[in-house]
């Protein structure tokens, strides 16, 4: 596998729109090459030379490319959107955006990551060793369905509407979510380990969610349907004994979303 190294030259004001950090784009491409892409800073374009140095060459393929970006780019947005193939790793934390539409390959981001994180993501994986902002998984302002494949990770914890219209796919959280956790959900698995604000599965249709932490306000939408003794889904396990749940019978009558929550956090539920 080929390795391009990225380093930011300098501290960013205006934030840049960067969709063409991919392995898509950078394959088959040198340095020199790759230094000409055209990325965003409001209305105008720039090349990437200007605010990164480039050291190395793409690979054969997106699948042969691995992009290793060195810096804080938490004011770069985009980063790895689309991606078909290959890897990126962010020596750092990172802006908006970042895997989002992604289709394959692998992101690690070593820090935090801002919000709409794997946005309508379609494939791979997303590896988040920080903390999330808001939106992870969702769709877009103005759509309906979100997160279709692939797979979240985030070590550490998430802000509101996490896989906000999810029909697919994996979410796992090692710590806790804020408000509405799984709106308007379709499909595919959430797991959140730690606390839930309020009003999970708000709107929910179809699809998991497992929460292994107390959460503040329930959503009354939901009922019980009896106990569990611990959880398994792909490859997802987790022990204890948690309570069922299904709904949002607030918004259909034949919504099939199921909800887990751990019994000894949520006794009065």
């Amino acid at each position: 596998m080929s390795e391009v190294i990225l380093i930011l030259k300098r501290e960013i004001d205006i934030k840049l729109e960067a969709d063409a950090i991919t392995p898509d784009s950078f394959a088959g491409k040198n340095a020199g090459e790759i230094e000409n892409l055209p990325i965003w800073q409001g209305p105008k374009t720039y090349p990437l030379s200007d605010f990164f140095e480039v050291k190395g060459n793409g690979g054969s393929s997106a699948a042969e490319t691995l992009i290793r970006i060195k810096g804080d780019v938490t004011r770069v947005k985009r980063i790895g959107e689309g991606m078909s193939a290959g890897n990126i790793e962010i020596e750092g934390s990172t802006g908006m955006h970042v895997g989002s539409g992604m289709k394959g390959g692998e992101i690690l981001v070593s820090g935090d990551a801002d919000s709409w994180a794997g946005m309508e993501m379609l494939g791979g994986l997303l590896h988040i060793k920080g903390n999330a902002g808001d939106h992870v998984g969702c769709a877009y302002r103005g759509k309906w369905h979100g997160m279709k494949g692939g797979r979240i990770v985030i070590e550490g914890s998430a802000r509101h509407q996490l896989g906000g219209g999810m029909d697919g796919g994996e979410i796992l959280v090692e710590g806790n979510v804020e408000g509405f956790c799984g709106i308007r959900q379709n499909g595919g698995l959430i797991v959140v380990k730690g606390r839930a604000l309020r009003c999970v599965g708000a709107e929910m249709a179809a699809g998991t969610i497992v929460v292994g932490g107390a959460i503040e306000r329930f959503n009354p939408g939901f009922e019980y349907t009896g106990m569990v003794d611990g959880f398994t889904q792909g490859g997802v396990e987790l022990s204890g004994k948690f309570k069922k749940f299904t709904g949002d019978y607030a918004i259909s009558k034949r919504a099939k979303g199921v909800l887990y929550v751990a019994a000894d956090a949520n006794p009065e539920l």
